[in-house]
């Protein structure tokens, strides 16, 4: 596959990641809140960091492994966070992730992003499941995967530890048939 497509939507700009990107990146996947929401995201996040995952979400995507975009904002460009599935092609299902920046948060940039990614997943890529989990206690997250219908599947207890401690996760999922 070649590089994803750009999705529009109402405020945003979904394109795949590029250098120009880096700073923005930078500076907003290394606040200590996006990390402490996010299972892949270290802490610091330092431009190493950030060249290795732009190099990294091209190489998946001609793979077929995945399609990660930048989330911008459609009149200035200016990147506002990150939106991708990690694609499993053998059972026609992807993995979804996310995260917008701390300044922009409580602006519906992330269901706005989400509900784009999510129907290119289904449509574009032809897929028959997508699902996602979030940390117990992340409620902003947990409300963007109940408003695009996807449903509850239960709760690991303590499946990841991130900052030296152990946390639950709460699974979701949405067939393409739900929508």
């Amino acid at each position: 596959m070649t590089a994803p497509r750009e999705l529009r939507t109402e405020r945003l700009l979904l394109h795949p990641f590029t250098e120009q990107d880096i700073p923005d990146l930078v500076r907003l996947a290394g606040m200590r809140e996006i990390a402490a929401t996010t299972l892949h995201i270290p802490h610091p996040y330092t431009e190493s960091d950030a060249r290795s995952f732009v190099a990294n979400t091209d190489q998946q995507y001609r793979l077929g492994l995945a399609a990660v975009f930048a989330v911008a904002a459609l009149a200035s460009g200016q990147l506002r966070g990150a939106v991708g599935l990690s694609i499993h092609p053998g059972h026609h299902r992807a993995e979804l992730g996310y995260w917008i920046g701390v300044p922009y948060w409580g602006q519906g940039l992330a269901t706005e992003a989400v509900r784009a990614v999510v129907a290119f997943g289904f449509g574009e890529l032809g897929l028959h499941r997508i699902f996602a989990s979030h940390f117990v206690g992340n409620t902003a997250s947990r409300r963007v995967l109940e408003k695009i219908g996807m449903r509850p599947e239960g709760r690991l207890r303590e499946h990841v530890r991130k900052f030296g401690q152990f946390t639950d996760v709460e699974n979701f999922g949405l067939l393409a048939s739900d929508i």
